[in-house]
């Protein structure tokens, strides 16, 4: 009996640990304002369906980012929890010193790989924004408090294009020499696929080894999950997601903006690659918040997962 030629199963991790940002990063792109109340119910319903990394909120200006006013009050209505980190987003020392008074023990700091969107964004250079960063880093470094950065625009950015990998690589590099634990590699615009997403990872890790990188896609063309398997392949193993794919891509009007949590764990679950969240009480997360916001999850497993429960109830009645 002859057989076909035998393939080398791929590399899948034997667990992935997802970085829930819909707190900070999707709440924060919605028109809508919630009140500190309900930001606190849907990080818990979030912990309680077993992510570990739950985005709280971000010490910004109320007047640059409404949405994220009050995490402070946020922060100190949590429950916190053995194993749960719930990270805030902090942009200068003012930011880091409300962080620190409201008892955050980890923060994140953003740069970007694009120069002319570092500078309408943050009206600063990358260079000049990575030295304030690593004043930020020292400073809750010497607290006892972690550090994870994000680089913007790893894929593309709305004015430049393309961005060279090698500007990707540095940024990143930056990060970790202050002190960042991790660095989580975003496609602000979604415009990464597949192939380009393993080339970037593999430019990155020539500066920083793989297990201290993460992803952050975006879904506007419909590539995040493709892009995920395949950075998995590459030895990536934290992925950052947004339930019920809150957040708005603002540079790409209409379009689906974060990789949607429900939509990754479906994925991860399918490969037998250990999480620790539970999709169904992820996806009821992903309800109430909707809910609140008045509108339906992006997510295509969620929709799918109400449909089936919505079928199996009329049968049963």
């Amino acid at each position: 009996m002859t057989t076909g030629p035998q393939t080398t199963p791929p590399p899948y991790p034997d667990s992935v640990r997802i970085v829930e940002v819909a707190p900070r990063d999707g709440l924060q792109n919605e028109d809508l304002g919630l009140p500190v109340e309900t930001r606190i119910e849907f990080i818990e319903r979030l912990a309680d369906a077993g992510l570990t990394t739950i985005e709280a909120g971000s010490f910004v200006s109320p007047d640059w980012v409404p949405q994220m006013a009050d995490t402070d009050q946020v922060l100190a209505g949590l429950r916190r929890r053995e194993g749960v980190s719930y990270p805030v987003l902090v942009p200068n020392m003012r930011g880091l010193e409300g962080a620190l008074r409201a008892g955050a023990r980890e923060i994140a700091v953003f740069a970007a790989a694009s120069e002319t969107f570092s500078q309408k964004n943050i009206n600063s250079t990358v260079s000049d924004s990575l030295s304030r960063y690593a004043e930020v880093a020292a400073a809750a470094r010497a607290e006892g408090v972690a550090v994870r950065g994000y680089v913007s625009c790893a894929l593309g950015c709305p004015y430049e294009g393309e961005v060279a990998l090698t500007a990707v690589r540095d940024v990143a590099g930056s990060l970790v020499d202050m002190g960042c634990y991790e660095v989580s590699l975003g496609d602000t615009i979604g415009v990464g696929t597949p192939e380009k997403a393993r080339m970037m990872v593999r430019a990155v890790a020539e500066r920083v080894p793989v297990a201290h990188l993460a992803v952050h896609f975006h879904d506007t063309y419909g590539q995040a999950l493709a892009n995920v398997l395949a950075v998995l392949y590459e030895g990536v193993r934290v992925v950052d997601s947004s339930v019920a794919g809150l957040g708005g891509c603002p540079y790409a009007p209409g379009a689906a903006g974060n990789l949607a949590t429900e939509d990754l764990l479906f994925m991860l679950d399918g490969l037998g690659i250990r999480t620790g969240v539970r999709l169904h009480e992820l996806a009821a997360a992903g309800r109430f918040i909707t809910g609140h916001l008045g509108r339906t999850p992006r997510s295509r497993a969620a929709q799918a997962l109400a449909a089936t429960a919505q079928a199996v109830g009329a049968m049963e009645e």
